[in-house]
């Protein structure tokens, strides 16, 4: 008889959140302390930009960053939303944007009790406010990214399709964050500091909201059957 092994199951929502919050508090830890001056690893990443970009790639990159704002995001998250609940869709929509919002607000506070200096304004090519730690358009691009490729993987059928139903999002989400670096108005913690926020954030919220969504869904279809029953000729 064949040896049949299990295959290990998939790290938990809870466990992958604390996973992500630990990283990010360790990151804090050592990057906000002593004034919020720039890692050694900020500083070679810093000097690699400088060095190497050029002004085709600025403006490139500056065109890949605004898609990380500029409403793009909350796009996204309502089209995740309405996905999400496709016989609600509307209600959808708006859950998912709120939770963008409530994050964003969340990340709002965490940057302005941080207040981490960025880096030299000699070395920026676009103007920005507020501190730099988390990034916000790296933290709200990747809970864009990870809401809309949980919302599209239910509805691929091969593999190839679920793949790419991660993989666009994420190389999107990937971009946005590499063309703060590129745009010199980010050090490279403050990024992976967004991608971790991100990260614990949807691992803690989206499977409440999932079943959220799906109970919206199902309250629909429910609501359908009972006027389609009381409905003359609507019953059998």
């Amino acid at each position: 008889m064949p040896l049949v092994t299990a295959r290990p199951a998939p790290p938990r929502p809870p466990l992958l959140a604390a996973v992500a919050a630990a990283l990010f508090a360790a990151l804090v830890v050592v990057a906000v302390p002593g004034g919020g001056g720039p890692l050694g690893v900020d500083l070679a990443v810093r000097n690699w930009v400088v060095d190497h970009r050029t002004a085709g790639l600025v403006d490139a990159f500056q065109v890949v960053s605004d898609t990380g704002s500029r409403g793009v995001p909350h796009v996204m998250a309502s089209v995740a939303g309405a996905l999400a609940a496709p016989r609600r869709w509307y209600l959808g929509a708006v859950l998912g944007l709120g939770a963008l919002i409530g994050a964003q607000l969340i990340r709002f506070a965490l940057v302005n009790a941080f207040d981490r200096p960025r880096p030299p304004v000699g070395d920026w090519t676009t103007h920005v406010n507020n501190p730099a730690l988390p990034s916000g358009h790296a933290t709200t691009s990747a809970l864009a990214a990870i809401g809309l490729a949980a919302a599209l993987l239910p509805y691929g059928r091969r593999t190839a399709t679920r793949a790419l139903a991660v993989a666009v999002p994420a190389a999107w989400a990937l971009a946005v964050g590499v063309s703060r670096l590129a745009l010199g108005v980010h050090w490279a913690s403050d990024v992976v500091a967004g991608w971790l926020l991100a990260g614990a954030f949807t691992a803690l919220a989206l499977p409440p909201l999932a079943r959220l969504l799906r109970a919206v869904s199902a309250r629909a279809v429910n609501a359908r059957a009972v006027n389609a029953s009381a409905t003359p000729g609507g019953g059998p």
